[in-house]
C-alpha cells in the first residue's frame, strides 16, 4: 500500500463508523428517555401511520362510549319515571277498587275522585320530564313512539335505537277515568289492568334497550383495550432489548474514538521517512 499524507483513508473509515454510531447512540437514549419506540417518520414510516390512525380510532371510540353511557343514563331517568307512574297507577287502580264498595256514599266516591283528579294531573307533568333538555317520552302522542338513533361504533356504522316512549297516548287514557260513580269505578278497574300492562311493556323495552346499550358500551371497552394494545406493539419499546443496544452503542463509541485518534496518528510515520 502506498504510503501517503493528503488522504488519510482509515481516519475518515473510522469518523464515518463513529458518526454512524453516535446517531444509533442518539436514537437509543431517545427511546429509552421517551419509552417509545417510534419518536419520529423516520423511525418508522409505516408503523407511525398505522399508529396515528389507531390513535384516532382510540379516541374516537372514547367519544363514543360517553355518548353510550349518556343513553343508558337517558334511559335509567326514563325507567325511573315509569317507576313512579307504576306507583300512581297502582294507586289509582286501589282507588277505583274501593269506590266499587256499595256501602260507599258519594260524597266519599267523590273523595275518591278528588284523589284520583290529583294523580291524574301528576301523571300529565310527568309526561315533560326532560334528560339535558331531550324529552324522555314522545310529546306528540302518536301511535308507537319515537326513535333515537345511539351510535355504538367509533366508525359510525353501527346503531342501536332507544325510545321516547309513548306516554301521552296512556296518560291521556288515565285521564278518562271517573270513580265518582260506582259504574264508573268498574270501567276504570277494568281499564287500568290494560294500561298497567302497557307501562309494564314500556319498562320492559327500556330494561331490554338499558342491556344492549350495556354491551354495547363493554364491546367499546373491549375494543380501545385491543387498540392500545395494538399501539403499544408498535410504539412502545423494549427496555431491555433497547439496553442492550445502547450498552452496545456506548462500546462501539469508546472503540470508534479511539480507532479515529489511532488512524489520525498513524500518519505521522511518514516523518520517519523524511529524516
Amino acid at each position: 500500500m502506498s504510503v501517503v499524507i493528503n488522504t488519510n483513508t482509515s481516519a475518515s473509515l473510522a469518523s464515518y463508523n463513529l458518526s454512524n454510531t453516535n446517531v444509533n447512540l442518539q436514537r437509543s437514549l431517545n427511546r429509552l428517555s421517551s419509552g417509545s419506540r417510534i419518536n419520529s417518520s423516520y423511525d418508522d414510516a409505516a408503523g407511525t401511520a398505522v399508529a396515528m390512525k389507531f390513535n384516532a380510532a382510540i379516541r374516537r371510540t372514547d367519544a363514543t362510549l360517553a355518548n353510550v353511557n349518556n343513553a343508558i343514563s337517558f334511559l335509567s331517568t326514563q325507567d325511573g319515571v315509569l317507576k313512579n307512574a307504576d306507583k300512581i297507577l297502582s294507586r289509582i287502580s286501589e282507588l277505583a277498587t274501593l269506590a266499587q264498595d256499595v256501602t260507599k256514599e258519594p260524597a266519599d266516591l267523590t273523595l275518591y275522585q278528588n284523589e284520583v283528579s290529583v294523580l291524574q294531573e301528576q301523571l300529565q307533568l310527568m309526561m315533560n320530564e326532560e334528560f339535558n333538555g331531550i324529552t324522555l317520552f314522545d310529546a306528540a302522542g302518536a301511535a308507537g313512539a319515537t326513535t333515537l338513533d345511539v351510535v355504538t361504533s367509533h366508525d359510525g356504522a353501527q346503531t342501536v335505537g332507544i325510545t321516547q316512549a309513548d306516554f301521552q297516548t296512556l296518560a291521556n287514557t288515565v285521564d278518562a277515568y271517573d270513580v265518582s260513580t260506582n259504574a264508573g269505578a268498574v270501567a276504570a278497574v277494568t281499564a287500568i289492568q290494560n294500561d298497567i300492562e302497557s307501562l309494564a311493556a314500556m319498562r320492559a323495552v327500556n330494561g331490554a334497550q338499558q342491556s344492549r346499550l350495556t354491551f354495547a358500551a363493554d364491546m367499546l371497552s373491549i375494543n380501545k383495550v385491543n387498540l392500545e394494545a395494538s399501539v403499544s406493539r408498535i410504539q412502545d419499546i423494549d427496555v431491555a432489548t433497547e439496553s442492550s443496544a445502547l450498552a452496545k452503542y456506548n462500546i462501539l463509541q469508546q472503540a470508534g474514538t479511539a480507532m479515529l485518534a489511532q488512524a489520525n496518528t498513524a500518519s505521522q510515520s511518514v516523518l520517519r521517512l523524511l529524516q
